[in-house]
């Protein structure tokens, strides 16, 4: 059974008015619209949430980076 993200509802508007970025659609969106398997965030800014699969990718390129280390 998939878990299930339950939001406090007296945190909810500030949930509301966060950006989150849904890796499936490449879209971002004000408040978790999609499902909290396709989203990244929560973030301040609609910019900030844009560059998230980058961000994610630089930081998995430098856990490689650490890992290849670790191996030698």
């Amino acid at each position: 059974m998939a878990a299930v993200a339950t939001v406090d509802p007296q945190n909810l508007e500030a949930v509301m008015a966060e950006y989150w970025y849904n890796v499936e659609t490449h879209t971002v969106e004000k408040g978790p619209q999609s499902g909290w398997k396709s989203l990244i965030g929560p973030y301040e800014t609609a910019e900030e949430a844009q560059q998230a699969l980058a961000k994610v990718q630089q930081r998995n390129a430098a856990a490689d980076a650490l890992d290849e280390d670790d191996d030698e």
